[in-house]
């Protein structure tokens, strides 16, 4: 494969001197800004090998630069050695940004080219500053892969289908007008919908163009008389497009966007800089004024309403049930016969498949058994995976989408017998999971205010983890979502009623194992006094955390209570549910500590 990468980058060079280019970006990313993509702009990949949903690539005619963070530093050593491409840790203080790295490696009057249909206003914007200093030229139309890449996949065309109030809380028309008022308070008179999941949720709309993510190509455009979605229309039968035109939506091929930008002349544009691309800036600046905001539907989507709620708290229960089925068949499998990572990822795939309202896998189970489990992404193949042993741990953390909500959850169990060290490590990550679930915060909290919570405890013992402590999850829609999160880094959404985040602290020894236990858990109004308003979390996942693995001397006795309250939590709130072995196993796992 290396060598395959060292051509296809010597071919790309070729083209850049065809075109007058002295270096190319690269970021994986499609036209609307999606961290997932169909497969024809998993571009990253092909010109790298590196198959991790984030990073940045610049190609220069004599050096080739990988930007990545810390949940694909080990990942992206491994699918780029003997490349020549280099690897530089993103998000660390001492790594320059991709702009700052071509403005100290180019010189002044060379040019840098990328596509700009899949690069955000906002980032083109910071090149645009950096560059300009250094007298860099900036080629914003240039799609080298498309002429390199001979076998491109073609878009997808899979059908759409209509997401139903049962489980979305709100009709169309319902958030159409809360979006034209929305518009009106920002003196606006047109919002561009260009992110996938902020299309999914605003139209109702579900499908199939991006594995593992429920979303559907297209744009919308709405101001206080029209609302439009371009779409293929051949993914949507007669009976979903009179459905459609029936609550004032207006259906206009995919390929029409573009076109249609042209004819819009003097509207004041609410526009989302990080989530709508550079060539629909280009497009409308000319004819046009800007407001520059978060998309309307972003944070609508992330304050989930009672009824999305409720599709999640029954998308939990069905999966703790799959799951209890997971584990039933690892003990009774494990030392019997051969298994590996591998099979671990099939079958947590296939106990969720026999649910019902089960739709697929939410992301490919990440399964890591002793040093994979430090690869805090590890994606296992039949070829790469281990074998599992009676002994040691085992990180799985898998997800599903189902019909009616989305599923995450991370565990790390024991397989047989484990270390003191194991043990240790373990409780500090559990002690920093329940802090974050049991904590009451102040109405205005940001995330990076309460990602302390899950670290102090490894922070004691001068141990860390490198990714963030929680990212926001949809309702049957993309596993990761915005625009609000838990890290370290300062994030300008303050955690909102409704909002939906993971837990997920984590401890990694490369070339040992990994540990990660992760819980969905959602914010809700607590109590009110002269102080303030006040929030807290509940916790949406439904499975047992591994007791055989907590050091008990180490938890505090609160600490000790809440893991004691979730395991009767799920007893009670489970055991309708459950057959008799599910049962039992449910009992096992849940005893008090």
């Amino acid at each position: 494969m290396s060598t395959i990468i060292q051509n296809r980058i010597a071919q790309l060079r070729e083209l850049m001197v065809q075109h007058g280019l002295h270096a190319y970006l690269i970021n994986g990313s499609d036209p609307h800004m999606s961290e997932y993509v169909p497969q024809r702009w998993q571009t990253r990949e092909y010109i790298s090998g590196f198959s991790g949903s984030y990073g940045w690539l610049a190609i220069t005619l004599t050096r080739a630069i990988l930007w990545t963070d810390s949940r694909y530093y080990l990942q992206a050593e491994q699918q780029l050695d003997g490349t020549g491409i280099e690897m530089f840790k993103a998000r660390e203080a001492a790594t320059p940004s991709v702009e700052d790295w071509l403005a100290a490696e180019l010189q002044p009057g060379e040019a840098v080219g990328f596509d700009g249909a899949c690069y955000a206003t906002a980032d083109v914007r910071k090149f645009e500053k950096v560059f300009s200093a250094r007298k860099l030229a900036m080629k914003v139309d240039v799609d080298l892969l498309n002429e390199l890449w001979t076998d491109r996949p073609a878009l997808p065309l899979n059908k759409a289908f209509l997401h139903p109030v049962k489980w979305a809380g709100k009709s169309r028309k319902e958030k159409f007008e809360t979006i034209r008022a929305s518009l009106t308070e920002k003196h606006c008179d047109l919002t561009i919908i260009a992110a996938l999941d902020d299309l999914g949720w605003t139209f109702n709309l579900r499908g199939a163009d991006v594995d593992c993510n429920p979303v559907v190509l297209g744009y919308g455009l709405i101001d206080q008389q029209r609302v439009q979605l371009f779409i293929d229309l051949s993914k949507l039968n007669g009976e979903q497009q009179a459905e459609l035109k029936a609550d004032g939506v207006e259906l206009i091929d995919y390929d029409d966007f573009i076109p249609a930008l042209r004819k819009v002349k003097d509207q004041r544009i609410c526009f989302d800089q990080a989530r709508t691309n550079y060539l629909i800036h280009q497009t409308l600046k000319e004819n046009n004024s800007f407001v520059s905001a978060l998309s309307v539907p972003a944070l609508l989507k992330s304050m989930k309403n009672e009824q999305e709620l409720e599709g999640m708290k029954k998308a939990h229960i069905t999966d703790g049930l799959a799951l209890l089925d997971f584990q039933l068949w690892l003990e009774n499998t494990l030392g019997k016969e051969s298994i590996t990572e591998y099979d671990v990822a099939l079958k947590l795939t296939e106990f969720r498949a026999k649910r019902i309202g089960y739709v697929g896998t939410s992301f490919f189970p990440i399964v890591g058994y002793r040093d994979h489990g430090a690869i805090v992404h590890f994606r296992v193949s039949p070829e790469s995976a281990n074998e599992l042993q009676p002994e040691g741990i085992l990180l799985f953390d898998s997800g599903g989408q189902y019909e009616f909500g989305t599923t995450d959850i991370t565990r790390t169990i024991a397989l047989g017998p484990v270390t003191d060290q194991m043990k240790r490590d373990f409780t500090l990550v559990l002690k920093g999971m329940i802090q974050l679930s049991n904590i009451r915060f102040p109405k205005g909290t940001h995330g990076c205010h309460l990602d302390v919570l899950a670290r102090v405890a490894l922070w004691k013992d001068a141990l860390n983890y490198g990714h963030g402590t929680g990212h926001g999850v949809g309702a049957f829609m993309n596993v990761h979502e915005g625009p609000g999160s838990i890290r370290p880094d300062l994030n300008d959404q303050p955690i909102r009623p409704g909002n939906i985040f993971s837990n997920e602290p984590g401890l990694y020894r490369a070339g040992e194992y990994g540990i990660r236990i992760e819980n969905l858990m959602y914010c809700v109004e607590d109590t009110s006094n002269e102080f303030g308003e006040f929030y807290q979390f509940k916790t949406l996942t439904k499975f047992p955390v591994d007791t055989r693995l907590i050091e008990t001397a180490l938890l505090s006795l609160e600490e000790r209570e809440w893991i004691n309250a979730y395991h009767q939590s799920l007893l009670s709130g489970l055991s309708y549910f459950t057959n008799s072995d599910q049962f039992a196993l449910l009992k096992r796992l849940t005893q008090a500590i």
